[in-house]
């Protein structure tokens, strides 16, 4: 009996957004209409989002791609023979060959789009558990040191050494530790958590177990924003499919060492990004951030010593484990070791997930990846970093993207993410509406980002308006120097980021002169 052919038709939030879930269901009644046996599989997203849904057929020359498809274009695709990679408007020809993936850098999302996300078999076929069956063999020791020999930083925003940071924890002395993993991601034109929970969630697991078994915890949380219901209910099964494939528990794979773990969701406070924010509502209280010292490393949740990463981290750490440091650290430059997984968005052509290795240009993912501009016009300035990120002109799209680099010019790569702007934004509009995030979602705990938010939408109105210009230009450079140097944490002190880069290299939307910019007084 020759067995069914098999389709892989997204379940990825983006792609559902825009109809997979409808187009699923009329390949497979179109299938059994004409007496087709297929197996169809929800996989990830592939990053490709400008062609969701994308639906690829699995054949003997390879797995073909097929997209945008609509349920209408269903029954011309069968006609074309698609489930044989016949010829059709919509094809692509082979997945891996289209340039925008095939010039990547995919380690952390090698798996991501490939596989049935919920799948162990997938996963363990595809390298999974390789990595935490070489850590049960070692010291916990000797784990921290092949993290921090890889070079691998936090892809949250901080891009502190991961390393650095488990061996603080591992050292701490105390009956019970933690590891929690910061899926909070509130960043705008941000969704590589969520693809990556989505699409992979074994290697979340996998890398958060990993992390128990280095710095001797022995249960974990992973915060989930709630308004990513397909990612919760995803690693909710990921999670009870691994215990009960004995990966999680009191036991794992008869090692005699033990770790479990549950997802928490978060009710959409942005402030509980901050890992201390994050923490306070775990133990179910308000999301307040927490004054350091004592650092989460020493003194987190329930007060004991917690491992805090993001999504990305976690989720890499597995394929440092299998492959070796070296292996990873081969990738990137200076300081900036490994990929990023680079998010495309606002007015861009193609956007989606780019990985690459840190040494990429915006210049490159702008225009190589996201072919330019959506609305065809010219592309003014880009946010790197989210909402607290700054904004770049073109003068600073060839600035090699790593974290050195961007701090040199006063931004940030943050979380990867990328948001473009045409020739027809307003940025002095834009920097007020920094200012007006902060206010909203300040935590309301310091002073400098309750008050200094406020009164800062206020100021750049009234620069908008010409109200004694010149003070006002002079007191929201002070009132950024005051969130900067007087925040308790990174959402008051870095929101001047955006806001000072829009009045430094967009002087004109200001009503000042173009001399007005960074090195000269505002006149």
């Amino acid at each position: 009996m020759t067995p069914p052919i098999t389709v892989y038709v997204p379940m990825d939030t983006a792609a559902v957004a825009v109809g997979a879930n409808d187009v699923a269901r009329a390949i497979q009644a179109e299938a059994d209409r004409r007496g087709l046996g297929i197996a169809l599989v929800r996989n990830g997203s592939r990053g490709l989002l400008w062609l969701e849904p994308l639906v690829e057929v699995a054949t003997p020359q390879g797995r073909m791609a097929y997209g945008p498809v609509e349920p209408d274009d269903v029954p011309g695709l069968f006609d074309a023979g698609w489930l044989h990679g016949g010829g059709h408007a919509l094809a692509h020809g082979p997945t891996e060959d289209i340039p925008y993936l095939k010039n990547q850098e995919r380690l952390t999302f090698a798996r991501v789009g490939v596989i049935d996300p919920l799948s162990l078999d997938d996963y363990r076929a595809l390298g999974g558990y390789e990595g935490l069956r070489k850590a049960l063999a070692l010291p916990p020791e000797a784990i921290v040191a092949e993290v921090a020999d890889s070079g691998l930083r936090g892809r949250g925003g901080a891009a502190f050494p991961t390393g650095v940071k488990w061996k603080t924890v591992l050292e701490t002395a105390a009956p019970r530790k933690y590891v929690v993993c910061n899926a909070d991601e509130g960043d705008s034109g941000t969704f590589s958590d969520r693809m990556l929970m989505e699409g992979d969630p074994y290697s979340l697991i996998e890398g958060m177990t990993i992390a128990g078994l280095a710095v001797q915890a022995t249960y974990g949380y992973i915060y989930v924003r709630s308004e990513y219901p397909v990612a919760i209910s995803v690693l909710e099964t990921a999670i009870q499919r691994a215990r009960q494939a004995g990966w999680l528990g009191a036991d794992i794979q008869g090692s005699g060492r033990g770790f479990d773990l549950e997802v928490r969701c978060g009710a959409g406070a942005y402030i509980c990004g901050e890992e201390t924010s994050l923490l306070e509502s775990i133990e179910g209280k308000r999301g307040l951030v927490r004054a350091k010292p004592p650092l989460p490393a020493v003194a987190g949740l329930f007060g004991r010593p917690t491992v805090v990463n993001n999504v990305i981290s976690l989720a890499t750490v597995p394929l440092v484990l299998a492959r070796g440091a070296g292996h990873y650290r081969d990738f990137g430059m200076g300081r900036s070791r490994g990929t990023l997984p680079f998010q495309l968005a606002g007015n861009i052509r193609r956007g989606g997930l780019v990985e690459k290795a840190f040494g990429v240009t915006l210049r490159e993912l702008l225009h190589d990846y996201g072919g330019g501009s959506a609305s065809g016009r010219p592309l003014r300035a880009v946010q790197v970093g989210g909402p607290l990120g700054a904004y770049l002109p073109e003068s600073l799209w060839d600035a090699p993207l790593d974290y050195e680099s961007y701090a040199a010019v006063s931004a940030m790569v943050g979380h990867g993410g990328i948001v473009a702007f045409d020739d027809t934004v307003d940025m002095a509009a834009m920097a007020e509406y920094a200012m007006e995030f902060c206010a909203i979602e300040s935590c309301g705990k310091c002073t400098p980002c309750r008050i200094g938010s406020t009164r800062g939408v206020e100021v750049i109105h009234r620069i908008r308006d010409n109200e004694g210009r010149a003070d006002q230009v002079e007191l929201l450079r002070d009132l950024c120097d005051t969130m900067l140097a007087g925040s308790l944490c990174a959402l008051g002190g870095m929101t001047p980021y955006p806001v000072l880069s829009a009045l430094d290299h967009f002087p004109e939307d200001f009503g000042l002169p173009a001399s007005a910019g960074a090195t000269a007084q505002p006149a």
